[in-house]
C-alpha cells in the first residue's frame, strides 16, 4: 500500500480548484502528487516509474521491483496531462499518440489504471 500523506479531503479539494481554474502552483503540486499516491493504491508495485516533473514520482505495477540506474518502464508527463489522463478528460492512446506522454518498457501501458478519479467512492 502507499504512504499516503495527502488527505483524501485535501485531495480533491485540489483537483477541484485544478479544474474551476482558481488553483496556483502549490494547489496544482497537491492535486498531481494526490493523484500518484491514488494510482499507486489502485496498481501497487514497482516495476513502473511514473514521473509528473516537477511536482512528483511514485512507483506502481505489479511486476520485477527496478533497484538501480533507470528503470525499464517509465512515464512521464508534464502536470496539466497527467490531471487530465487521471480525471478521465484525455484518454491514455489519445495523450501518447499527441506525443504528450512519454512511455518506455513492456509494463507502461496505464490505461488499465485510469481515470483513477472518480473510480472508487
Amino acid at each position: 500500500m502507499a504512504r499516503r500523506r495527502i488527505t483524501g479531503e485535501d485531495g480533491h479539494r485540489a483537483l477541484a480548484q485544478v479544474a474551476d481554474g482558481s488553483a496556483g502552483r502549490s494547489e496544482l503540486a497537491m492535486a498531481v502528487r494526490f493523484t500518484l499516491e491514488e494510482l499507486a493504491e489502485l496498481a501497487p508495485g514497482n516495476s513502473v516509474e511514473v514521473r509528473v516533473p516537477p511536482f512528483g514520482v511514485t512507483q506502481c505495477v505489479e511486476g520485477p521491483r527496478h533497484t538501480r540506474g533507470t528503470p525499464p518502464n517509465v512515464v512521464e508527463t508534464d502536470a496539466t496531462t497527467w490531471l487530465a489522463l487521471v480525471t478521465g478528460a484525455v484518454a491514455w492512446p489519445d495523450a501518447v499518440a499527441a506525443g504528450k506522454v512519454a512511455a518506455s518498457g513492456g509494463r507502461a501501458d496505464l490505461s488499465a489504471w485510469l481515470p483513477v478519479v472518480g473510480r472508487r467512492p
